[in-house]
């Protein structure tokens, strides 16, 4: 962090009401130039309020705007840009249909003879991403929505880099990033700081926070609790500072012991978006009353599985069965009325219909499931307690079952999401990383829901690609690499390095699981069990198909 001259912002009292709604509540925000500063809360907080005030996207009530020692008041963010600050978005703020070239420049193309001189854009977006190791230039000329998040969120970096921002704000930039792109974004950061950019760090992730800032500020219903050191604080003192109270980090014992099997697959095949086999082979069990945790690097099948698994994707051979009953050819409605739910991986596309208010939400997939149905019409009276009732419990802010799903912070629609399902009253959940984006406190809230659930006798198949969620959660772990399980373990016994060298395609015993051949399988054992090696694939799809829930 350098000394010289004045921070590059400060924020001085800042107050911004949404009618009776009070999202910060003057609120003081130091950014040393040069520095890393990780502004962090609970999701609804009031983090990203606050830096779309400093970005001109949101007038502000009360307080001041300080940037580089000069007053301002920007009514617009293309004024923050011209002042050097840059925001990338937690939704992306790209065009889908453009390449990613063009998404770049947009706005700021360079011309010559009043032509755009894509060569000279070309030339400067290259160069920032050999600055600090982007692979963003090997896809220029490719449409951003044919890319996964992870690339997306990169493209969005670089756009603000080449527009030349000097102040940067990332919202909740590791949100759709594997632990190695994460690993690697945070050595980005690193070197932007390096280079005297000064980066504003929006998360709830308290690792990460610790992992890459100088200095840490924790909201808390609108207001500034305090900011601390992050070489001298601790995990367990800001998640206090963020909710309030102690947070539980330890796994929970388990009080009951599994049942019978209940979902099987064998042998499952399934094809990619783009015509290549992307699940070879897979057999599972789950069993009442276990959480079954599937682990990988994201893109290594996990979504193509999950969607054969819950009827949303095709089976090219194999089985899934439920409750010794073969499923495969049921569609999404029918496995919902069996008792397979499903939470997606995508709560913005698969999850919610963004323009329905949370009543209308809260009826997606069972339009014709009693007691919302009544001989043939939809029953609103009760989905609209339904809704209710999953707000109350879940914790849902703002709590009106009237409000937008678009109104809500991504830990609300997920909280509503994960309360829709489980109350739907099934026999197996499916749950696709559950707490993806979601702070620290709906973590453990999702969290205990899914163990007390399990505690009943529900069986739940989990994905996620969060080392300590999986560890924390699981019964059993199945390791999912290019397609197959390469290995199933305890996660009584298993450390997190030993699961990184699974997810990379290392077997424990030192082998290579690219040089073997064969399928995997996660049996009955209730604790390791021997699975095959994966054998090799050559699709490199990660993208999810933009199916919905079954409305």
């Amino acid at each position: 962090m350098t000394d010289a001259g004045p921070p590059a912002v400060r924020l001085d009292g800042i107050t911004k009401r949404f009618g009776d709604v009070v999202a910060n509540d003057g609120v003081d925000f130091t950014l040393e130039g040069g520095s890393v500063h990780a502004l962090l809360g609970e999701n609804g907080s009031g983090k990203t309020t606050l830096m779309s005030v400093l970005y001109g996207l949101y007038d502000h009530d009360e307080g001041t705007i300080v940037v580089d020692g000069e007053e301002r008041t920007f009514e617009s963010p293309r004024g923050a840009m011209d002042a050097g600050v840059g925001m990338i978005h937690q939704h992306f703020q790209l065009v889908g249909p453009m390449t990613v070239l063009q998404n770049v420049i947009l706005g700021h193309e360079p011309t010559e003879n009043g032509l755009v001189d894509e060569a000279a854009a070309r030339e400067d977006i290259e160069a920032i991403c050999d600055r600090y190791g982007f692979d963003v230039d090997e896809h220029l000329d490719e449409r951003v929505v044919d890319l996964d998040l992870g690339v997306r969120q990169r493209v969005e970096i670089v756009k603000s880099l080449y527009r030349g921002a000097e102040i940067l704000v990332l919202d909740e930039p590791t949100a759709v990033l594997t632990p190695q792109e994460v690993e690697s974004l945070v050595d980005v950061m690193t070197d932007l700081a390096a280079d005297g950019r000064s980066l504003v760090f929006i998360t709830h992730k308290l690792d990460e926070a610790l992992s890459v800032a100088d200095e840490v500020t924790v909201l808390r219903d609108g207001e500034a609790v305090g900011t601390v050191d992050a070489a001298t604080t601790t995990e367990q003192e800001l998640a206090r500072m963020m909710v309030g109270r102690e947070v539980l980090f330890d796994r929970r014992p388990r009080e009951t012991a599994p049942g019978d099997p209940i979902l099987r697959t064998e042998g499952l095949r399934v094809t990619g978006d783009r015509g290549l086999e992307r699940v070879t082979d897979i057999d599972l069990t789950v069993r009442e009353g276990e959480i079954l945790g599937i682990a990988g690097v994201q893109g290594n099948g996990q979504t193509e599985l999950v969607e054969a698994i819950t009827g949303l994707r095709p089976v090219d051979s194999g089985t899934v069965s439920f409750d010794g009953e073969d499923v495969t050819g049921l569609s999404r409605r029918e496995r919902i009325r069996a008792g397979i739910v499903y939470v997606p991986e995508d709560r913005q596309t698969e999850g919610l219909v963004q323009d329905y208010d949370l009543t209308r939400n809260a009826l997606l997939g069972n339009q014709t499931v009693e007691p919302y149905v009544e001989r043939g019409f939809i029953d609103w009276p009760a989905v609209r307690e339904h809704a209710s009732d999953i707000v109350d419990e879940y914790d849902v802010q703002p709590p009106t079952v009237e409000s937008e799903g678009a109104s809500l912070s991504g830990g609300n629609q997920q909280k509503f999401i994960v309360g829709r399902e489980i109350e739907h009253d099934p026999d197996v959940i499916v749950a696709s990383h559950p707490t993806r984006g979601v702070d620290i406190g709906s973590i453990e809230f999702i969290h205990d829901r899914l163990l007390d659930r399990r505690e009943e006798g529900l069986a739940v198949l989990l994905v996620s690609s969060k080392l300590e969620e999986i560890r924390k959660l699981s019964d059993r772990i199945a390791v999912m690499y290019e397609g197959e399980f390469i290995d199933t373990v305890d996660p009584e016994t298993v450390t997190e390095e030993e699961l990184g060298l699974l997810m990379a395609g290392r077997r424990l015993d030192g082998a290579d699981a690219d040089a073997d051949d064969g399928g995997g399988a996660v049996g009955d054992a209730g604790g390791p069990d021997a699975a095959a090696e994966a054998g090799e694939s050559d699709d490199g799809d990660t993208t999810a198909p933009d199916s919905e829930v079954e409305r």
